[in-house]
């Protein structure tokens, strides 16, 4: 009896030392990648069980499974900006005070877009390398596991024969996608004379496998071990390892390889970051709790969810493909947005701004109206152009994006100044059709893109006859718009003023036959105001450069702007 009583005694005392020191609840809301949520949920409940707190309050740390790309969309909206591809948020949608989404992208994208986003931490907590995933039959055909593939090797594969069907999921939602995206297009700039044929052709033959989710994509890979199922169904598409894991856990009839190509692409990296606004005693919260994420047993939480660490290795419980190496994968380095350039694995919101529009460029339907300014200012040199003209540097940049448009686009081109046909102060150079009949016929009227000496700019008049063109043969299931290039303000005398065109605009704009107006302004002549009055009674946007030798970034990224979704 005597010990009974010690022991108990000893046990009260023990609880009342271990029970926890803190009261009351603070929240700390984190939305995190579906694939980590199940390994920070366990996280949190390690550190509330060992009375994790700030100050005297108790810390609830609250996991919710959140795809990226819907809280981007929050996040976006708050911030009033809009991601190319992403859409809008969804009603169910919350902005938490932690975001651990799969990749920094996401966090380097919004960051370019709207200033004030700045988001704390944003350490690195997991990592799973992007890899291309094959069915077994087919990587061996291509060496593995004994041979190291390159992404150029996997170019000349895809551009050069037919026996590879590749997929993605659609790189403006889905981060592994834009990886592979990204290393692709850098092994297509590296082909010389040729690389925006090798460019076009890798998204052409991506777009024609491309998938909204990843789970359809993932479906198309070989259901059964028949030969004519495994060559007819999907041979090879990036994801990350994590979902090669996931995959092959399934145990389906062809287990599925990943490929480590070289150079290594970015990993994905799950960034922990404090999105701002957070008060002082959540900011506390937010790292007291990536602290505990610091610890052993975390890497092998990780491991259990098909993840590594941080630095690329791995713990128990992680089921390693076959041939993947450790450690794997490159860590985030972040490029400042002006410099142009990315090291291997590194971030740079211009080259993804850049990789994406060439995406959407490709694989959106347009109906589109190019207009091109012809008065005598664009006769003028640009000093970064090798003395060319802002003319000659507009055409070429058009040149090239023609070759991005495949045949389903639909084209027209007429070009403006002042008093260019009679009175009249535009010029149909080709009117609206496909692609698919008249290219050759685009490419040679660029020619006639020539200025006239001493003309003027007329934008208003130019403006509102293009909209209405468009409208008259406006096409459902595509996205109908006018693109103009000028460099200067509207400079008619005789025709209507900006009031008189915006009351136009406003009175023929048709919500069930939206056209979107997308300004390319050259030179350090335009007025953003003025443009951008225009654009918000039509939709649309502006897009300045006060250097033309870096319009053909503009022109992609004003094309990029289209909506995700058409009527």
């Amino acid at each position: 009896m005597a010990l009974v009583v010690v022991v108990a005694g000893v046990w009260f005392g023990y609880q009342r030392l271990s029970a926890p020191s803190c009261s009351g609840e603070l929240p700390l809301v984190v939305s995190a990648a579906p694939e980590i949520a199940p390994a920070l949920q366990a996280a949190a409940d390690q550190w509330r069980s060992d009375a994790g707190a700030v100050g005297d309050t108790c810390v609830a740390v609250q996991v919710a499974a959140a795809d990226p790309v819907d809280v981007a969309a929050v996040v976006a909206g708050q911030h009033g900006v809009a991601l190319a591809g992403v859409g809008q948020a969804s009603g169910t949608a919350v902005a938490p005070h932690v975001w651990v989404p799969d990749s920094s992208t996401w966090l380097a994208r919004l960051s370019s877009l709207a200033p004030g986003f700045a988001p704390d931490n944003n350490a690195s907590v997991a990592r799973s390398p992007v890899v291309v995933a094959m069915p077994e039959p087919v990587a061996a055909n291509l060496g593995w596991p004994e041979q190291q593939l390159t992404w150029t090797d996997l170019l000349q594969q895809i551009t050069t024969g037919t026996d590879l069907r590749t997929g993605i999921v659609e790189p403006t939602r889905d981060a592994a996608g834009l990886s592979g995206l990204l290393a692709l297009g850098a092994a297509a700039s590296e082909a010389g004379e040729n690389a925006q044929q090798a460019t076009t052709a890798a998204l052409r033959a991506l777009a024609t496998g491309r998938s909204a989710l990843r789970e359809d994509l993932l479906a198309r890979f070989p259901r059964s071990a028949d030969p004519a199922s495994v060559a007819s169904s999907l041979s090879a598409a990036a994801l990350s390892e994590e979902d090669v894991i996931e995959y092959n856990a399934t145990q389906p009839p062809i287990p599925l390889a990943a490929l480590y190509l070289e150079p290594a692409p970015m990993s994905l990296d799950y960034p922990y970051a404090v999105l701002p606004g957070a008060d002082p005693a959540t900011s506390a919260a937010a790292a007291g709790f990536f602290a505990r994420l610091g610890q052993a047993g975390f890497r092998d939480r990780l491991g259990d969810q098909g993840l590594r660490s941080a630095d690329g290795t791995w713990g128990a419980g992680f089921s390693a493909p076959q041939g993947a190496p450790s450690p794997a994968g490159t860590a985030p380095v972040t490029a400042a947005p002006q410099t142009g350039g990315t090291a291997a694995g590194g971030l740079d919101p211009v080259v993804i701004d850049r990789v994406l529009a060439s995406w959407t460029s490709v694989t959106l339907p347009a109906r589109m109206l190019a207009v091109i300014d012809v008065s005598g200012s664009m006769l003028d040199p640009v000093p970064t152009a090798g003395g060319a003209t802002r003319a000659d540097v507009t055409r070429e940049a058009a040149r090239r994006g023609l070759g991005l448009f495949d045949d389903s686009w639909a084209l027209g081109l007429w070009i403006f100044s002042t008093e260019l046909e009679g009175a009249q102060d535009w010029r149909e150079l080709v009117p609206i059709s496909p692609l698919s009949s008249q290219r050759s016929t685009l490419e040679a009227s660029l020619d006639q893109v020539v200025p006239k000496r001493n003309g003027n700019t007329g934008l208003y008049d130019t403006t509102l006859a293009a909209y209405l063109a468009v409208q008259d043969e406006w096409a459902a299931g595509r996205v109908n718009s006018v693109v103009m290039f000028t460099d200067g303000r509207n400079e008619d005398d005789e025709g209507m003023t900006q009031e008189q065109l915006l009351a136009e605009l406003a009175e023929v704009a048709d919500p069930q036959r939206p056209i979107q107006v997308i300004y390319v302004g050259i030179g350090d002549g335009v007025s953003q105001e003025e443009l951008e009055s225009i654009t918000e009674v039509t939709g649309g946007g502006v897009f300045v450069t006060e250097d033309p030798a870096n319009i053909g970034d503009i022109l992609l990224k004003a094309i990029a702007l289209r909506p995700t979704t058409v009527r």
